[in-house]
């Protein structure tokens, strides 16, 4: 064999090798540019999708939150830092932050979160928040402990601005409470506040309903017109809560209708001498542009006792229409508990 032929039969091979390897590098070159595409496309996927998270929670007013357990350091999303008034860049130091919360909620925020990771579960509060700048905002917080072998590590969660939902709850609840009108609670919350008074007690606590019926108001709504009774009402309503400073509860139960709830006085004198008060403080004019408005008060009296045959309602309001038989502006009592002081007094 001529040394040619020798030749190229040993660098044959090494030619076909050599190809392999250039052809092997060049898959994996387009493998790496694959992946590297794949890699591009999934982080503009993932900003796509953090994009649209973030407007998301910016339009919900909603972020999220961790803390980690061991050195209590605080991770927040760009909204929660907005629902506390910070800046994005501002330092997280968890005891500050837990100064913006108030004394109700922080206690209990400081009683879920302690049983929470005690028990590896979880909590929903809404708390109130005081912000920086001096703003009241009300957040949900929910909370989630996670658990490295059964060790809490880490607690995290969303934070979700509820000012508004709860500024609706306690406008609801103002509407199905109060009177519009003149600011008192409303027969509604009279009857529950009505449940719960306490029977008199042995030793001389007495607890009393005054119903108060207004004189002459008809009058004033027919010669000086509505506004008028709405003025009228709404000055009964300041004088009645003025005389009634220690009552458990005054409200306007009716058109021209108040009521008084007491409780812990020592005698039935005590309570008829703030009946009297009451007479008194209504039965005066009321000016009103230039002009003075007549109006009085007629007030039934009747004590929360065990021995009522009646409830206290329906003797109170025996004892108001009394009052007014006998010429209004006037009170009367309906009867006395036999457990306080009873001095002798006319009895409807």
């Amino acid at each position: 064999m001529s040394f040619f032929a020798a030749f190229v039969k040993i660098a044959d091979p090494m030619a076909s090798s050599r190809g392999s390897s250039e052809a092997a590098v060049a898959a994996l070159e387009r493998q790496l540019a694959d992946k590297e595409r794949q890699l591009e496309q999934q982080a503009v996927a993932l900003a796509h999708s953090r994009k649209i998270f973030d407007r998301s929670s910016e339009a919900a007013r909603i972020g999220v939150w961790e803390c980690s357990l061991p050195d209590n350091q605080l991770v927040w999303t760009k909204m929660v830092y907005d629902l506390f008034d910070l800046p994005h860049e501002a330092n997280l130091d968890r005891a500050e932050i837990l100064k913006c919360y108030s004394r109700e909620s922080l206690s209990e925020l400081i009683r879920l979160r302690g049983r929470a990771i005690e028990d590896r579960t979880g909590f929903t509060l809404d708390a109130e928040i005081l912000t920086p700048k001096g703003h009241t905002r009300w957040i949900r917080i929910t909370a989630t402990v996670e658990c490295e072998d059964d060790v809490p590590v880490r607690i995290f969660g969303m934070k979700l601005d509820i000012t508004a939902e709860k500024m609706m709850y306690d406008q609801i609840r103002y509407l199905a409470e109060f009177d519009i009108l003149t600011g008192l609670p409303n027969r509604a919350q009279f009857q529950t506040a009505l449940q719960r008074l306490p029977l008199c007690s042995v030793g001389g606590n007495a607890a009393a309903l005054l119903l108060i019926d207004l004189d002459g108001f008809k009058g004033i709504n027919d010669t000086f017109g509505h506004q008028a009774g709405d003025d009228c009402l709404k000055e009964t309503a300041e004088r009645l809560l003025a005389a009634c400073a220690g009552a458990d509860l005054v409200a306007r139960i009716g058109g021209d209708e108040f009521a008084v709830l007491v409780s812990g006085y020592d005698s039935v004198e005590s309570v008829a001498a703030l009946a009297g008060t009451v007479v008194r403080r209504l039965n005066r004019s009321i000016e009103r542009n230039g002009a003075k408005m007549d109006v009085g008060a007629s007030v039934g009296v009747a004590f929360h006792d065990a021995s009522l045959r009646s409830d206290i309602f329906v003797c109170a309001d025996a004892a108001l229409y009394k009052a007014k038989s006998d010429g209004k502006n006037r009170f009367q009592v309906h009867q006395a508990p036999a457990c306080i002081d009873n001095p002798k007094m006319d009895a409807a």
